[in-house]
């Protein structure tokens, strides 16, 4: 099976950057995720050293259309004009900004900042790491604005939201718009698997980030999808079995100074995947 997977990564690649090298962009390529529920994206901090115009040529370059906006791009003070041509130049692109964050919430007024950004921008969805004790208050305000709240969940790096369980034990009684985003890289380092935890907390799944890890422990560190221990044929085979519809945004955080190798590598590993077991 791994080796099917690589001659599809490898037939995929080579048609990338042979497009890549004859035009500015690769011509016309139904992407891998039709016929899906679910879409591939890409989270911005993969770009936290481009600007944004070197991020959609990226994004471009590998066939995404959907991005998760950071605030390095479009700052939480933008003004409305800073907005509309933000938006303007994703759409010169084909892309579209689907949510913003992560965006790390500490007090009330920060929540309301937040809120208020996203209203501004016009996206419906937040990725968000708000301090324990403020949920509560992002209830309130998942109400006020009928949004959704994803809480992004980082591993045993911090104390806050290791892991998809620690999410849900934290959101089940609260609004049914506030769940997680499922970082899958980050729950396979505190030592969980995404596959059971997709399944079991699917209800509050908002948001997936995707990529590979080393180990699952602390000290495993991100890597080329493929290349490291996430059963990516199993996760992709759950995201059908349980009707997942929101977005597969990947979140590469290797060399990312030069990333668009491991990023071409990243998507198109996990597009042969969601081919091969179609």
């Amino acid at each position: 099976m791994k080796k099917i997977f690589a001659l599809s990564l490898m037939l995929m690649l080579g048609g990338m950057f042979i497009a890549t090298a004859q035009t500015e962009r690769p011509g016309p390529q139904p992407p891998a995720e039709t016929g899906e529920k679910f879409k591939i994206g890409m989270a911005g901090y993969t770009f936290a050293k481009f600007n944004l115009d070197k991020a959609l040529e990226t994004m471009q370059k590998v066939n995404v259309h959907y991005l998760c906006i950071k605030d390095f791009h479009l700052p939480l003070n933008s003004t409305d004009e800073q907005i509309a041509a933000f938006h303007a130049k994703l759409k010169e692109k084909d892309v579209t900004g689907y949510a913003v964050g992560p965006i790390y919430m500490r007090s009330e007024a920060e929540i309301d900042k937040a809120f208020d950004y996203a209203k501004r921008v016009g996206v419906k969805l937040i990725i968000g790491v708000p301090n324990y004790e403020l949920l509560p208050y992002v209830d309130k305000k998942v109400k006020e604005y009928d949004f959704h709240y994803a809480i992004h969940l980082h591993g045993p790096d911090i104390k806050t939201y290791p892991d998809a369980e620690d999410v849900w034990n934290h959101v089940k009684d609260l609004d049914p718009r506030i769940g997680m985003c499922l970082d899958i890289g980050h729950d396979t380092r505190n030592g969980k698997d995404p596959i059971a935890d997709l399944k079991k907390y699917k209800s509050r799944v908002f948001d997936i980030h995707i990529k590979d890890v080393t180990g699952p422990t602390k000290l495993g560190y991100s890597i080329e999808i493929g290349r490291g221990i996430i059963n990516f044929p199993g996760f992709i085979k759950m995201l059908r079995k349980v009707g997942y519809t929101g977005m597969c945004s990947l979140e590469h955080e290797i060399n990312m100074n030069d990333p668009f190798m491991g990023i071409a590598e990243d998507i198109g590993y996990f597009r042969a995947v969601v081919r091969t077991t179609k």
